[in-house]
């Protein structure tokens, strides 16, 4: 009774408070991960513990794997080892630290965002925890963190073998996708892809590398980023890449014909995914003027990263981020959790929350993110789940009605897809579902998609 009361209340304070809508993976270990059925209601103790222990297992394994580049901060979260972050400091703050034994590494503008990273090497023997508030004490208006590290929030896995085993990712997943013949009439086959005489819609996404071979990205423009320009597909890039701009035959994703702006922050390295590599990213959109981006990624509260994006939403971004799969009572996870964020939850084929996805105040939308099938390497497709999917669904529902930065038009944008939702869970604003669940039409079922 006590549990049930407190969930009316905070549902209260929700729907009270945040009515207001936003006015102005390096590859990892592999580890045994719970295969995850249950829904909302569905669960016990044992598989809450679970929920928490699956990426503090993988972040442990990173570190296993690779202790001279990749370490932990006071709170457990992953770091690069011996960097900190300064953000647009001044030269007399620089200078100061130049004295107490720091080093500069490397630094990169974002100008378009009006902003400046600078990445110090500790002095030698000094503790980081020590070193980070040192350049804190030193200049207390300075925006000074660790450079933390950033995973991804969903697993593509291959489909079950006909004894129910998952079959190995070695082994293909599903057909490979062939292009589709000349006459492709996909545009008639109600799939919901967006077509008209505007310009192509166009959306952003940092995550790690695409297949951009994939048949699925056929009539897609992919402008890619990082890696000096090597081409290091993933799994899960490609697989979100695909909910956001691929069609074909057997598969739709939100937008026909678009351009997608990827941005790849990891190119295989065990630092990939780092703050310094989210902000190059931001900027290099920016730059671009690329009004939605998505991120399916997740970590720590970040000073600077926190900056950032407040730098980029102030501007008329739209940031729409997966809220994470540690589970309903986990802490808020970030970039989801920062202040007008549009984050996402996931939801399966019955239109239930996940119970691997986090709830609270940061959830804004839930879409389809379970029971369903996206491309995979080498033009296969492949079941996935987590929240990592369901955000790529919202951004490009976004994407549809905001072509340029503008708080006017972001704002009337997420408005508007805010009445058109599905209101699931507690009426109105809720803690599971947000404003509730939309593109569900764009769930991919993945039996007809692996024939």
């Amino acid at each position: 009774m006590r549990v049930f009361i407190c969930m009316v209340f905070w549902s209260a304070i929700a729907n009270s408070a945040l009515a207001q809508l936003r006015l102005p993976v390096a590859p990892l270990p592999p580890l045994a991960v719970p295969n995850l059925t249950q829904a909302v209601g569905q669960t016990g103790t044992d598989t809450l513990k679970k929920l928490s222990g699956v990426r503090q297992a993988l972040i442990a394994g990173l570190i296993r794997s690779n202790p001279r580049t990749v370490a932990r901060d006071p709170r457990g979260n992953p770091i690069v080892r011996d960097e900190l972050l300064a953000l647009s400091p001044s030269m007399q703050a620089i200078d100061a630290a130049q004295a107490k034994g720091f080093r500069v590494s490397r630094e990169q503008s974002a100008g378009d965002l009006d902003l400046r990273l600078v990445v110090l090497q500790i002095p030698p023997s000094m503790d980081i925890a020590k070193a980070l508030r040192q350049l804190r004490a030193a200049d207390p208006a300075g925006t000074y963190d660790f450079n933390h590290i950033y995973t991804g929030v969903g697993r593509v896995t291959a489909p079950a073998s006909s004894d129910g085993a998952a079959a190995p990712r070695d082994t293909p997943a599903a057909p490979p996708d062939m292009p589709a013949a000349s006459g492709d009439t996909r545009a008639t086959q109600g799939t919901g892809a967006v077509r008209s005489d505007r310009p192509p819609p166009r959306v952003g996404l940092i995550d790690s590398g695409i297949d951009r071979a994939h048949p699925v990205f056929r009539d897609a423009q992919i402008h890619p980023w990082g890696c000096d320009g090597r081409v290091l597909a993933s799994a899960h890039g490609t697989a979100v890449a695909s909910l956001l701009v691929g069609q074909s035959p057997r598969f739709h994703g939100v937008l026909d014909r678009a351009e997608l702006y990827a941005a790849d922050v990891y190119c295989g390295a065990p630092t990939g995914g780092a703050v310094d590599a989210l902000a190059a990213a931001f900027a290099w959109l920016a730059a671009q003027r690329i009004a939605v981006i998505n991120v399916s990624l997740v970590g720590p509260d970040n000073a600077a990263l926190a900056q950032i994006v407040r730098a980029l939403t102030s501007r008329g971004y739209v940031v729409v981020a997966a809220v994470g799969n540690d589970g309903p009572a986990a802490p808020p996870l970030y970039p989801a959790s920062y202040p007008h964020v549009v984050g996402v939850t996931a939801v399966d084929a019955h239109r239930r929350a996940l119970i691997e996805a986090a709830r609270g105040n940061q959830v804004m939308f839930a879409a389809p993110g379970a029971d369903m099938a996206a491309a995979d390497l080498g033009g296969k497709y492949s079941p996935i789940r987590g929240t990592s999917f369901a955000a790529p669904i919202v951004a490009a529902l976004l994407a549809q009605s905001v072509s340029a930065p503008d708080l006017g038009q972001s704002n009337a944008a997420i408005e508007s897809l805010a009445k058109s939702a599905i209101d699931l869970g507690s009426p109105g604003r809720d803690l599971t579902y947000g404003f509730g669940l939309v593109g569900a039409e764009y769930r991919t079922d993945p039996t007809p998609a692996g024939r």
